[in-house]
């Protein structure tokens, strides 16, 4: 009788703390979106911003920072952190690991290999050309990935990640070959590693967010077959799902997402393992609910580690991608103390 009258005050518990920790994080959005315009080497007040949208002057030089240099910035934090947070969650769904990360599939290093061979043996000279290079690398070693992976009775998680491992392992050799042998490609993927916002404009946020958006359709087509492979394969065959298929929407979002992230700005260190897990606390174990919560922790995320790469350092900065991994380093050690191997 206990247990029974204590289920539905269970179930009110976690609806209330769903629906408070869904209006926190987007509230939490829009004041780390109006800080990301507002906050940098020189402040610029919120009125001064508002005019900057309203009756823009290019005389103004806060008026300019704030069109062609915060906006810009903000906006691919937001679409960054939202491609990071929904492909790290797919990513622990499929494998059933909540230590799993998107760069298992080996995406980052297919990026990075991509824009190094790039810089060190074709005349690209634009930030541009390089991501779609690095586009391009992540989806051939996403492909590659999926080949070596998949046998003849399809996919499974332990092999997906076992490629991915591999491939990922000799691309970041060979790319750590190339920029011993080439002193350009040294320093530019050196300067791409630490994962920048700075400096990207419309023409590289625009096709970014497209192939995002085609990534959010394939993770949103999965979403329910992942809740049914969490049982197992024979259970999710017995309700209707097909395992094979959503491995495979499973993959092809993460290449988009994962991939043109790290295009645009390089790797972001850990927003992908830490953004599944404040989602799950906040609205529980539904894929779908969690993937929602994705698109507004993961840029909550990115741009909380952006603003704090401004001030730290004032008045130069820290990379966002650098930040992120100084806060994921500990977090990380925290969820294997915690987990203990726990299954999801």
């Amino acid at each position: 009788m206990t247990a029974t009258l204590a289920r539905p005050a269970e179930v009110g518990t976690a609806s209330r703390r769903r629906r408070a920790g869904t209006s926190a994080v987007a509230i939490l959005l829009l004041v780390l979106g109006l800080l990301g315009i507002a906050v940098g080497a020189k402040p610029i007040p919120l009125d001064v911003v508002w005019a900057a949208l309203h009756q823009f002057d290019p005389a103004n030089p806060d008026h300019v920072v704030v069109i062609e240099q915060r906006i810009p910035r903000t906006v691919l934090g937001i679409v960054v952190g939202a491609a990071l947070g929904v492909a790290g969650a797919l990513m622990q769904a499929m494998t059933r690991n909540p230590l799993a990360d998107p760069g298992l599939l080996g995406v980052s290093a297919g990026a990075g290999f991509a824009m190094t061979l790039a810089v060190a043996f074709l005349p690209i000279t634009s930030l541009l050309g390089y991501v779609w290079f690095a586009f391009a690398g992540a989806v051939v070693a996403t492909v590659a990935v999926y080949a070596l992976g998949t046998g003849r009775r399809g996919s499974n998680p332990l092999t997906l990640v076992l490629a991915g491992v591999s491939i990922g392992a000799v691309l970041s050799g060979l790319t750590l070959t190339l920029t011993l042998l080439h002193a350009q490609a040294f320093l530019s993927i050196r300067v791409w590693e630490t994962g920048s916002l700075a400096d990207r404009g419309w023409d590289i946020i625009v096709p970014v967010t497209a192939f995002v958006l085609i990534g959010l359709g394939f993770a949103a087509s999965a979403a329910r077959g992942l809740n049914a492979i969490a049982l197992g394969d024979d259970l999710a065959a017995a309700l209707g799902a097909n395992a094979r298929q959503t491995r495979l929407f499973v993959v092809i979002a993460v290449t988009l997402l994962c991939g043109a992230a790290t295009a645009a700005m390089g790797p972001a260190w850990f927003v992908g393992l830490m953004v599944p897990h404040v989602a799950r606390w906040i609205c529980g174990p539904d894929q779908r609910r969690i993937l929602g919560l994705c698109l507004l922790i993961g840029p909550d995320l990115m741009l909380a580690a952006d603003l704090l790469g401004r001030v730290l350092v004032r008045p130069d900065e820290l990379q966002a991608g650098l930040v992120t991994a100084f806060v994921g380093a500990p977090v990380l050690i925290l969820l294997v103390r915690r987990t203990r191997a726990r299954a999801l």
